[in-house]
């Protein structure tokens, strides 16, 4: 990750705290580890807004893929295997977003609504 990416702000999740992680990251490619705190922690403040939203987003996604799609139930037989049920669940999640905001003008995380 670190030769991918450089100069940016990661949203990292409330378990990784870690103060050695973040700032090997700055030291490394100058990316900026925001994990929120958790309410109970000494320093807690509010996570920046933006920030707060697109995490919720990003969470809502793994757990509708998670429940509806049941990409934690894997029966691969190989890797290959594991990768193309992967990509399959993920392009089906895609295209059902791509429709409801394109074609049905609709909220792209509502997927169990009925498309036809």
């Amino acid at each position: 990750m670190k030769e991918q990416l450089s100069n940016c702000t990661l949203i990292g999740d409330k378990g990784y705290l870690s103060a050695e992680v973040q700032i090997d990251l700055f030291n490394y490619a100058n990316i900026q580890l925001d994990t929120p705190k958790r309410t109970n922690q000494k320093d807690y403040k509010p996570q920046f807004r933006l920030f707060r939203k697109k995490r919720k987003r990003i969470e809502t996604l793994f757990s509708q893929l998670c429940d509806q799609f049941m990409i934690k139930r894997n029966y691969a037989k190989s890797f290959e295997g594991f990768k193309t049920l992967i990509f399959s669940k993920i392009t089906s999640l895609t295209l059902i977003q791509y429709i409801n905001k394109f074609i049905l003008n609709r909220e792209t995380h509502n997927l169990k609504a009925s498309i036809i």
